[in-house]
Parts: structure tokens; sequence; C-alpha cells
């Protein structure tokens, strides 16, 4: 598969863009936080955000970019839990809303796979 020179700027663009909505409307992931947690559900909201960001920075630049991509895609699968969570209490809602939220885990796959590929890139270069 051809390597994109943008993907690692795209990736990093994308998880900056998440922290951003993660510290400009935190309800919205509050809700997305499994209660089995320990803490408040604004506490991962922040901290996912923060962690968010400091992926993107690290993906951003070529010296840290391979282990920031494989962090990356670790986290991807440690997050997949609040999109389940999110497609579980969709189940009354409308139509709409249980087929967006069911149809967001199967990209869960890509982004990892992106994430791989771009760590990949990074070891490459």
């Amino acid at each position: 598969m051809p390597r994109t020179p943008s993907s690692p700027a795209l990736l990093a663009g994308l998880l900056a863009t998440a922290a951003v909505a993660h510290a400009i409307a935190p309800k919205q992931f509050d809700a997305i936080v499994p209660r089995s947690l320990p803490g408040t559900p604004r506490q991962w909201t922040y901290a996912s955000g923060v962690a968010e960001l400091a992926l993107a920075v690290g993906v951003a630049h070529p010296r840290t970019r391979r282990a920031a991509a494989l962090a990356t895609a670790a986290f991807f699968v440690g997050v997949f839990p609040a999109n389940v969570k999110m497609a579980v209490d969709a189940r009354h809602s409308s139509p709409g809303v249980r087929a967006a939220t069911i149809g967001r885990l199967p990209l869960q796959i890509p982004l990892v796979l992106w994430a791989r590929s771009v760590s990949r890139g990074a070891a490459a270069g």
C-alpha cells in the first residue's frame, strides 16, 4: 500500500481536533465514559483530550512519530469501550442515531490500521 506524505500530518490533525473537541464540548464525551472506570467522567474526558494532544504532537514530529503512532493505535483500541457504550446507550434513540452509533464501531479498525501504517512509514524513513 503506497504511503502518502500527508498521512502523518492528517493523523496528527485528527488527534489535535479531537483533543480540542474534548476541551470545548466535554459534556458529550462525559456521556460515553464507561461508569466502571474510577474517578469522574469529566476527569477521563480531559485526560483523553490531553492524551490525544500529546499523541498529535508526537505523530507530527519525525523523531517521535514511530512511537507516537504505535501509541495512537493502542489509544484507538483503548477508547473502543466508549464507542460500545455510546451504541448501547443509543438503543432507545431514533433509528438514525442507533445506526450512526453502531456504524461508528467498525471505524476503529481503519483508525488503528492508519496509525500502524504511519508508524511503519516512520520506521522506514
